[in-house]
């Protein structure tokens, strides 16, 4: 089919809310290491890796060769049979996730790991409620949009008891009108009173939190937060869950997991996207006296599936084999300050934030009012170049930067040329 027909055939075929970018949709046919190709034969720089799923670069060879080999061998049969890739994957994340964590429970994305590390801190401490922070994105399904907190993303209205979201550490627009330090962390200290006037009996089941909010706009905490915020969370019961679907397998550069930075150890962690290179997986780890708190029956029919377990392990074995998490850290350097030099030069850049590979520029007007449609037009004028960037921001008005964890040098400053022209066509 031409690329007029593909078109056609999705407004007609697939939900109208499946929406895509650009006012033309990218019609993407092939791609091969950091670029994708078009229905035409066009190439583009890929900084965005399929929402930060690509780690190590489209159809990694030893990724590819991993699921070809499994396939031919054994596709699936669900956990109601153990197989090798299942248990080898999950001894592997025992070995490599911090502190504690040695159990893992595998499904088919971040939404139902997600889902799962909440059942699991309410069975735990026999409590409902559960704290999380504005501005977070959890997935789609009934409980991961009500753990969400961005309106546009919620179609219905909370319909999960128990969910409770506070201010979050927004400092380029705190919610409190302070700047950081001397904002003795306003926002950590305010889960203190949260938790007081808003859970049952004043206590809590869990605070989940992304180290870094990827679908809110790549916001960055203060270095004291995490500590200071699951102190709290833990002085009433709780348990810390860490969602690393975004952030985990190198992707803030010179840590595998983004809360590593921050020095604090969860309870249950979570993953998806990047952890198998596009192949659909997700996975919920947790401490052993967690873990085995969940007793009766349960099931995931595509969890644990022998080929997605292969091809996450063969994708962490790259990101160990080639050194991309300090490939993230020194290339996610190169790309900041290249976007730091833009924000000097253009002012339609209000915010350049985050860490290693995983990088956001926040557009505003007079005033830091949030600018959607300059960052509409900005990823129009990126692509005509030749350059895939993301979005996001409860406003719509955040850049998202995220290019495969063995991006090199060349690479990046060609994104950063493509950028410095389609800012400056931006103003004319």
């Amino acid at each position: 089919m031409n690329k007029k027909e593909i078109i056609d055939k999705q407004k007609k075929y697939l939900f109208s809310c499946v929406s895509t970018y650009y006012d033309e949709p990218l019609v993407v046919d092939h791609a091969r290491d950091h670029h994708v190709y078009d229905a035409e034969g066009k190439e583009y720089l890929d900084f965005f890796g399929g929402i930060l799923t690509v780690s190590v670069g489209h159809c990694n060879e030893k990724v590819t060769r991993a699921i070809d080999e499994q396939t031919h061998k054994l596709q699936h049969m669900s956990t109601l049979y153990a197989n090798e890739p299942q248990v080898l994957l999950a001894e592997k994340l025992a070995r490599i996730t911090p502190g504690r964590l040695e159990k893992s429970f595998f499904t088919n994305s971040g939404t139902e790991a997600n889902e799962t590390a909440v059942l699991l801190a309410q069975l735990y401490t026999k409590c409902q409620d559960v704290i999380t922070l504005r501005h977070s994105y959890s997935g789609r399904s009934y409980l991961a949009l009500s753990l969400s907190a961005q309106s546009s993303w919620r179609l219905m209205p909370n319909v999960v008891p128990g969910v409770h979201h506070i201010a979050n550490a927004y400092c380029y627009r705190c919610p409190f009108g302070l700047t950081y330090p001397s904002c003795d962390l306003k926002c950590a200290k305010d889960a203190e009173e949260a938790i007081q006037t808003m859970t049952s009996q004043g206590r809590v089941a869990a605070f989940l939190a992304e180290p870094i909010q990827g679908v809110g706009g790549f916001i960055v905490p203060p270095k004291e937060y995490f500590k200071e915020i699951v102190g709290i969370i833990r002085k009433y019961g709780g348990l810390f869950i860490s969602d690393e679907v975004q952030t985990g397998w190198g992707r803030t550069g010179g840590k595998m997991f983004g809360i590593e930075h921050w020095g604090v150890e969860p309870d249950i962690m979570t993953f998806a996207k990047g952890m198998a290179n596009g192949v659909p997986i997700g996975a919920t780890i947790a401490t052993p006296e967690v873990a085995d708190s969940m007793q009766g029956n349960t099931i995931s029919t595509f969890g644990g599936n022998p080929v997605t377990c292969a091809a996450a392990r063969a994708t962490i074995e790259v990101i160990e084999e080639e050194n991309l998490v300090e490939n993230a850290r020194v290339m996610g350097d190169r790309l900041r300050d290249g976007l730091n030099a833009l924000k000097e030069k253009y002012p339609v850049i209000g915010d350049v934030r985050g860490m290693g590979l995983m990088q956001g520029m926040e557009l505003v007007g007079a005033g830091k009012k949030p600018d959607a449609e300059s960052t509409k037009r900005l990823m129009e004028l990126t692509k005509n170049h030749g350059l895939l960037l993301g979005k996001g921001g409860t406003y719509g008005n955040v850049l998202r930067i995220s290019p495969p964890l063995n991006i090199d040098k060349e690479e990046v400053d060609r994104a950063l040329r493509i950028l410095d022209r389609s800012f400056a066509q931006l103003g004319q």
